[in-house]
């Protein structure tokens, strides 16, 4: 069968469209995705604005065309941090579901932890023992440990990219340099937030291998010299700690918008590169973590194998 999966994101609006089946490996036949940066429509108040909503109606029926053009029986939407904490998050998706006919399921942080975690533990197999999978979006970061394909541990701290970001780092939201002072003041606050989540998670074993997965990571992880996208999903790739450290002190000395620039950079996603990264290193300090692998399986994918899952023997 041919699915999708329209993820609406803090930062984009992706589809992604596969031909899978119950116990397969599921094969892209289509990806498009939209810059929408939601999350910065939703002011102090905690209101997603009405600028906000109508370009996520429009971003919908968009997908819709797309979805409806590449033949998909079945699309799989949802949403993850910027709607589920609006305070008219709901009466938002209402309104998208009346214009557009989608039903956007809001998924938990602790359920897209637990999605991510089947997608990496369907990537990496059995073999890999326990499991630690890291995933920073732009809302929040998500951690899960386990041995099984559903984990012990799952949790989501308000750490995204983008969060941060525009918390403490709004020179390079708006293209410039990152303010140093401001860079400590987040890796202070990071350390502090991950503390009781460290806890947990050692707590649950210590892994055979941990993963972290997702645009921010992928990102750094070609900014210290992993291969390019373009050298396949199966080439491996990893993200020390040592060069976490070394790629900080660069972007801390560039601006976002020539950073935009670099090859493995999308330039949408720039100016969240030096708040991702210190969210990484923090991440990886508090776990005493001295390198992650790059998954190529995230959300999205683990929504897909739920949805196989659930079918039984269809």
């Amino acid at each position: 069968m041919r699915l999708g999966v329209l993820d609406v994101g803090s930062n984009t609006v992706h589809l992604l469209v596969v031909d899978a089946h119950r116990g397969g490996h599921p094969t892209p036949t289509y990806d498009d995705r939209a810059v929408l940066r939601l999350a910065e429509h939703v002011g102090k108040d905690d209101v997603l604005s009405r600028t906000g909503e109508k370009a996520l109606v429009a971003a919908v029926r968009k997908a819709c065309r797309r979805a409806e053009e590449q033949g998909c029986d079945e699309v799989l939407a949802l949403v993850t941090s910027a709607i589920r904490e609006a305070v008219n998050g709901m009466e938002v998706l209402d309104r998208v579901r009346a214009q557009t006919g989608v039903e956007l399921q809001v998924t938990s942080g602790e359920e897209e932890a637990r999605l991510t975690f089947l997608a990496v533990r369907r990537w990496y197999g059995w073999s890999a023992g326990r499991l630690l999978v890291l995933d920073i979006g732009g809302g929040s970061l998500e951690l899960a440990s386990g041995v099984d394909e559903d984990p012990d541990v799952a949790l989501s701290v308000p750490l995204g990219a983008g969060r941060m970001t525009r918390r403490f780092l709004q020179d390079a939201a708006e293209g410039g340099r990152p303010d140093l002072a401001a860079l400590g003041a987040l890796r202070e606050h990071a350390a502090d937030v991950l503390k009781p989540a460290a806890r947990k998670l050692r707590g649950a074993g210590a892994p055979d291998l941990v993963a972290a997965t997702s645009k921010t990571f992928r990102t750094l992880a070609r900014l210290t010299g992993a291969a390019p996208y373009s050298a396949g999903l199966r080439v491996p790739r990893e993200l020390t700690l040592d060069g976490l450290g070394q790629l900080i002190g660069f972007v801390s000395r560039i601006e976002a918008r020539s950073l935009a620039e670099l090859r493995g950079v999308s330039p949408d996603r720039a100016h969240q590169v030096p708040a991702g990264a210190v969210v990484a290193q923090a991440a990886m300090q508090a776990l005493e973590l001295p390198s992650v692998k790059i998954c190529p399986w995230a959300l999205r994918e683990g929504v897909i194998l739920r949805r196989l899952d659930s079918l039984g023997g269809a």
